[in-house]
């Protein structure tokens, strides 16, 4: 069973930092892809930026240059670090991981979700 554990969550005042991490276990990490996504109260959850197995990122238009996503597959653990956050930056934050099934494409699995609070 793959289990995602999300940490590093709390509250930051506007232009604070914080490094999210997301744990994974019972997976092979370095097959999956991954990503960070966030729901703020009323809205839809949200792509905030991936990583692909080989490396590759991806980001939101709204966090490019202020989020940076990492992984260490050594430690089955992908990482967001977040700089100059805004209030608008508030939400929970998920870790997504995207699991090789063959030929039934990919199986999906997300983490219980850590919040961030940027206060002004």
């Amino acid at each position: 069973q793959v289990q995602l554990v999300e940490s590093g969550g709390g509250l930051v005042q506007v232009g604070g930092s914080l490094r999210l991490s997301c744990a994974a276990s019972g997976t092979i990490f370095s097959r999956n892809d991954m990503g960070w996504y966030r729901q703020a109260p009323g809205e839809q959850r949200e792509s905030v930026a991936s990583i692909t197995s080989g490396g590759t990122t991806n980001y939101a238009d709204s966090v490019k240059g202020r989020f940076t996503i990492s992984r260490d597959n050594a430690k089955s653990t992908v990482y967001l670090q977040m700089n100059s956050l805004k209030p608008e930056d508030t939400a929970v934050y998920y870790c997504n991981a995207q699991e090789p099934a063959g030929r039934w494409g990919q199986l999906e699995f997300w983490g219980q979700g850590t919040q961030v609070t940027v206060s002004a």
